[in-house]
């Protein structure tokens, strides 16, 4: 049994596959992809990578695999799900995701083209430990019983990298205990993943927790800022530059910041100094005209050359960032009370706060240089159709 220290865990123990599984070039490649993206522009102590995060994951997903009482190779399939879960992140993990769907139609946990690819030495390792590829991959997309372990709402993903994230940040807001989650979760007669009776408190404790984090640290305005650059900044490195999409998901974080300093200049240069744009505008969701939430990214494109055009500014000078409608994620969790199985946000008045607290903080970006400022606002005024504040 290998050991292996963690600054959250302490000393994660790892079996013959993960030792093996560790060793393989998919899963070094985490060590030079950052867990935190842009935020690390914020707080600079948020250097930590997907690498140790894996490690994280695949620690809980051994301690619940214990407590659920499943059979070895359903275990054995799901710590190997745990092991892998974040292998098909691109570059700056999900600051880059929507442009890979975009480009290819798969999201980082669509690993099947990874794990099931014969030439991949992933693929050997599970083989060589008598594990089925395929299922490795439907367990990391939720699949199975025990496939919301890995990807659901009571997942051990959330767990690890609300108090890893708070820890490497300094924020005291991502505090779970993650040992009362992980010793509470049941297999109802139904194959249906919840928490057992008397953890209602104990799931509201993890919404509140990514509800603090998102506030703090994930939606944080300079974050914000600095991933709708990269993504466009991204956009254009791919018309410009010899890489396919395929390769550019497989790029490390600096891989993909020195090939946009050299095709995309005017956004890298500015990325990898942390010369970033300002906000022009920064409005609620009661300022901005109905159906805008979901705005395509072709709608954010167009807006951009219009407000770009009337402003008198070249379009890569105007970024503008309409995140996705606010949801609580995780409410749809379930937990037993009164001896029946419940929505979490059917059984918890929390969540409606939660909710509501979402939709006051969500936030419609334009951004553009400093000098600019002024000019950009009034144009996105007017080509947005943003409501007058009084």
């Amino acid at each position: 049994m290998m050991r292996v220290k963690d600054s959250v865990h302490g000393h994660v123990r790892l079996g013959p596959l993960a030792a093996d599984l560790i060793d393989t070039p998919a899963f070094q490649r985490l060590r030079h992809v950052k867990q935190l993206s842009t935020v690390r522009l914020v707080y600079p102590s948020a250097n930590h990578t997907r690498f140790e995060h894996s490690l994280g994951v695949y620690h809980l997903a051994c301690a619940a695999v214990e407590e659920l009482g499943i059979d070895a190779d359903t275990a054995a399939h799901v710590r190997a799900a745990a092991m892998l879960h974040d292998v098909g992140h691109g570059p700056y993990g999900h600051q880059t995701e929507g442009i890979i769907r975009r480009r290819t139609g798969r999201d980082h946990d669509e690993v099947a083209w990874l794990v099931t690819d014969p030439d991949r030495a992933v693929t050997a390792v599970l083989e060589r430990h008598g594990l089925d590829p395929s299922r490795v991959a439907s367990l990391i997309a939720g699949e199975e019983a025990v496939g919301p372990l890995i990807s659901g709402a009571l997942d051990v993903d959330r767990m690890d990298y609300l108090v890893r994230d708070a820890h490497h940040t300094g924020v005291p807001y991502g505090t779970v205990d993650t040992g009362r989650l992980v010793t509470a979760l049941r297999l109802t007669a139904s194959d249906e993943l919840v928490l057992a009776e008397g953890n209602v408190a104990t799931a509201e404790s993890l919404l509140l927790a990514r509800s603090l984090m998102n506030a703090v640290v994930y939606r944080h305005h300079v974050s914000r800022v600095a991933g709708a650059m990269l993504e466009r900044a991204c956009e254009r490195y791919l018309d410009r530059a010899p890489i396919d999409a395929s390769r550019f998901r497989r790029l490390a974080d600096h891989e993909l910041l020195v090939g946009l300093c050299e095709h995309v200049p005017a956004l890298g240069r500015r990325i990898e100094r942390r010369d970033l744009y300002k906000r022009a505008v920064w409005v609620g969701i009661d300022r901005v005209p109905a159906g805008t939430v979901e705005a395509t990214r072709t709608d954010e494109r167009a807006a951009e050359r219009e407000i770009a055009g009337a402003a008198g500014l070249d379009r890569d000078q105007v970024v503008v960032d309409v995140p996705p409608r606010p949801t609580v994620k995780g409410s749809g969790a379930t937990v037993v009370v009164g001896g029946e199985t419940r929505r979490l946000d059917d059984a918890s008045t929390l969540v409606a706060g939660l909710e509501a607290a979402e939709r006051e903080r969500w936030r419609l970006g334009v951004y553009c240089p400093a000098d600019h400022v002024t000019a950009v606002r009034s144009a996105a005024e007017s080509v947005l159709g943003l409501a007058d504040r009084s």
